[in-house]
């Protein structure tokens, strides 16, 4: 991959040939030539959302020991485990582009790069697990279906599998409420509280307004991103109302309301200070998740040290059988 010729003319023609690609809908992949600009843009994207999915098993994993059943434990402990894979199928989407995981592990250690706001807000009741699965998970699937035609082709063919399990985990959420929603009093108002806590933070998931998103302009015009943070929002409340009455709770929003001018939902405006606040590290749990990881990453040092030996081992002894 060569992303910054010698010769302008040769510039010229790589960059046409780019914009072509662009411009058909068609797929760039890892050996094509790419503006320096595109490659950084993907690199900030994938490397965020497989970032996003290793922070995420965090508020989950720490209720597969106080989950109600075997079942319900059985299923925690499954979705945890696909969100791990989502991470690393998307990490090596991003070592694609001539980064390493190691670089990119450093980057968000370090506060260089960032993850998914919503997993800096606290899991406090085992209702959070289904809401998480409902709301969280729903908005991703939003957020990520159109990504399976992103422009850049190891990043959508990812996101074709993960998109599948993300399904399946939202359906698992409502189907853990919807069971709650059957039971007892205590249980219902658990059901209610915990929406009440996570509706405004998910709609913050899909970033700040569009007039004040500094990248989606370009990731656009790329074809990095397929529809804008205002569109995937408004697409996620208008999938959303109708799931919340079946399963009888109330959206938070007293501006919620079907306009049928529009044919969409009215709904009020998140509190973009707070987004803010949390992107900045000043969230409910940004220094947890952070001290979490960093902790992770230190103790499993001793595993990737001995990967490296037994690959060199492996390595010496497959030159020496060839010779």
């Amino acid at each position: 991959m060569t992303t910054t010729p010698a010769e302008p003319d040769l510039q010229e023609r790589l960059q046409a040939a780019f914009d072509a690609t662009i411009a058909r809908n068609d797929r760039i992949e890892p050996r094509d030539w790419m503006p320096e600009d595109y490659r950084r843009t993907l690199v900030r994207q994938i490397a965020q959302h497989a970032h996003s999915e290793i922070i995420g098993m965090q508020p989950e994993g720490a209720w597969i020991g106080r989950a109600p059943s075997l079942r319900r434990k059985a299923i925690l402990l499954a979705k945890v485990q696909d969100e791990a894979g989502h991470g690393l199928y998307l990490y090596s989407a991003c070592e694609t582009l001539g980064v390493s995981r190691a670089e990119l592990n450093e980057l968000l250690l370090s506060g260089r790069q960032k993850y998914s706001s919503i997993f800096n807000y606290p899991a406090l009741s085992y209702a959070d697990v289904g809401t998480i699965g409902w709301l969280v998970d729903g908005a991703a699937i939003c957020n990520q279906v159109p990504l399976c035609r992103t422009s850049y082709g190891p990043y959508g063919r990812a996101m074709i599998r993960i998109c599948k399990e993300e399904s399946f985990h939202q359906r698992q959420g409502y189907e853990l409420l919807m069971t709650m929603m059957r039971g007892t009093d205590a249980q219902r108002a658990m059901v209610q509280e915990s929406v009440d806590r996570f509706w405004w933070p998910v709609l913050m998931m899909f970033g700040p307004p569009d007039d004040r998103s500094p990248n989606s302009a370009r990731s656009l015009a790329w074809g990095v991103k397929r529809h804008s943070n205002d569109e995937l929002r408004q697409r996620f409340v208008d999938m959303t109302v109708p799931q919340a009455e079946a399963l009888g709770v109330t959206l938070p929003d007293p501006e919620l309301r079907w306009n049928e001018e529009r044919g969409h939902h009215d709904f009020g405006e998140p509190d973009w200070a707070e987004l803010d606040a949390v992107i900045r590290g000043n969230g409910p749990c940004n220094t947890q998740r952070m001290a979490h990881r960093r902790a992770a990453h230190e103790d499993g040092a001793w595993v990737r040290e001995a990967a490296s030996a037994f690959a060199e081992r492996t390595d010496r002894a497959d030159r020496a059988g060839a010779r």
